[in-house]
């Protein structure tokens, strides 16, 4: 092998040096370092590293109805298939005594295996070490199995039990939480991001799983908020739990960071053994109407779908948009744009079955034909309108029912001659906005046929930088 040396002036020569002789192997008695010593402190630190925070802190953690991050690592994957990275990586602080407090991992696990015989890439923060909190070379070891799970194309989880950022590093925990966020902007859309709180989630660490795609969260130890309840008590003078204030049933109901509106459904399902995600109405909750929550709920889920080429099937059942003074001031009508939006710039195959209701706007919303989708389908009991009969009659025959006799008979005639012209599925079916008008029984197949015909289906949208949601 050659290898170039610089001369005195600054010239190179090259000269010739034999690598056919192995290195000599350091053996006991030698003047060298023993081989066995340096596996000694290899495992040693390995130990120290799995030991976390120590067997007191890991009881605590137990005390209080929490596993450590490296046995939440061992259960959420494949058995034996966890390799982890950078195990031995330390902090660099050396003010207020943290050059005395290393241990090695730095309060986080890092790196990948599979789940289910899938590679996946994740990280968890132990709370044992420095209660999870972020560091600079902390932040470095999740970004690293971030930009690892890019360029493979594989989903990321995190698995976040943290104080925060480390206070002791100041602004070099904040860009680290910075990097982390970069990379999950850059990576939605491309590779899936799952967020699991299992412990404390506060102040800044919050949004890095509010970018992610789905979060779940652990009922009694999981709470996530900007601010905490001793903040708002000195500020607002309110006084709140952390659990009333963000608790896992906090935002499971009411913030939706987590998962709320049970107005609307979705989730994944399989037709056929394909891969699809499901939206539907849930006429057992506010009868099925579209609020702002189900709104941004069903476009989130809608465009995630999107973005992974993942095949949408709809099952209609809406009376239209939620009314009240609670919504109009909210912004109903910027955040119900979100869904029909997402419905509209999505290119992957849409199948809508209407099974009842739809009526107005949310007709349009709900992935009817004139938005791309490529089946629609009808039950004979749907009911495609304007609105509901009731409602339309009232409209319609305001001065024959102030001057009838009897306006309550007149109005139930009205409003079944209204249903048998109007509110059914046959004026949309002659005009071609619903392909077919089907009967229940025959729902799964048309739909595995369906799905089978859009397998090859290719749709774009308009050259552009980026669409501009209505956020």
């Amino acid at each position: 092998m050659a290898i170039e040396k610089p001369t005195a002036a600054g010239q190179k020569r090259t000269s010739r040096v034999k690598l056919t002789e192995p290195p000599a192997v350091a053996t006991r008695g030698s003047g060298s370092f023993p081989a066995e010593r340096a596996l000694d402190v290899l495992r040693e630190k390995a130990r120290r590293a799995e030991e976390g925070g120590g067997a007191e802190r890991v009881q605590r953690q137990h005390a209080e109805g929490k596993l450590t991050a490296r046995e939440r690592v061992e259960l959420l994957l494949d058995e034996g298939s966890f390799e982890e990275l950078d195990k031995l990586v330390e902090h660099r602080c050396l003010d207020f005594g943290m050059a005395d407090q290393k241990v090695p991992g730095d309060g986080v696990i890092s790196g990948y295996g599979k789940v289910d015989g899938r590679l996946v890439y994740l990280f968890a923060q132990d709370f044992t070490v420095f209660g999870g909190s972020l560091s600079e070379t902390n932040a470095r070891k999740i970004c690293k199995v971030m930009d690892l799970a890019m360029k493979m194309g594989a989903p990321v989880i995190g698995l976040n039990d943290s104080g925060g950022a480390r206070i002791q590093e100041g602004v070099a925990s904040l860009g680290g939480y910075a990097d982390i966020f970069l990379r999950n902007t850059l990576a939605s859309g491309v590779i899936p991001q799952l967020s699991a709180i299992m412990g404390p989630c506060a102040g800044g660490a919050v949004y890095s799983p509010a970018i992610t795609d789905f979060n779940v969260m652990v009922k009694d130890t999981a709470y996530m908020f900007v601010t905490g309840p001793d903040v708002i008590k000195t500020v607002t003078h309110e006084e709140v739990t952390k659990e009333e204030l963000g608790g896992a049933m906090t935002h499971n109901s009411r913030s939706g960071v987590a998962h709320f509106a049970a107005n609307i459904v979705v989730g994944f399902a399989r037709f056929g053994g394909r891969s699809v995600g499901v939206v539907a109405n849930q006429p057992a909750v506010l009868a099925g109407c579209l609020d702002i929550d189900a709104s941004v709920k069903g476009a989130r889920f809608v465009r995630f779908c999107d973005a992974f080429n993942i095949p949408l099937v709809i099952f209609e059942d809406v009376p239209g948009f939620l009314p009240g003074t609670a919504q109009e001031f909210g912004g109903i009508i910027r955040h119900g744009a979100k869904l029909l939006y997402a419905f509209a710039e999505a290119t992957v195959p849409k199948i809508t079955v209407i099974t009842r209701k739809a009526y107005g706007g949310a007709y349009c919303v709900m992935a009817s034909k004139h938005i791309r989708t490529d089946l629609n389908y009808a039950y004979p009991t749907a009911e495609i309108a304007v609105m509901g009969p009731e409602g339309a009659v009232s409209i319609l025959y305001r001065r024959e029912l102030a001057a009838a006799e009897d306006s309550d008979a007149l109005r139930a005639r009205k409003a079944e001659e209204f249903r048998e012209k109007f509110a059914n599925p046959y004026v949309a079916a002659d005009r071609g906005f619903v392909d077919e008008v089907i009967e229940p029984r025959t729902t799964r197949r048309k739909i595995i046929a369906g799905l089978d015909m859009t397998r090859s289906k290719r749709d774009k949208n308009p050259p552009k930088k980026h669409g501009n949601i209505p956020l």
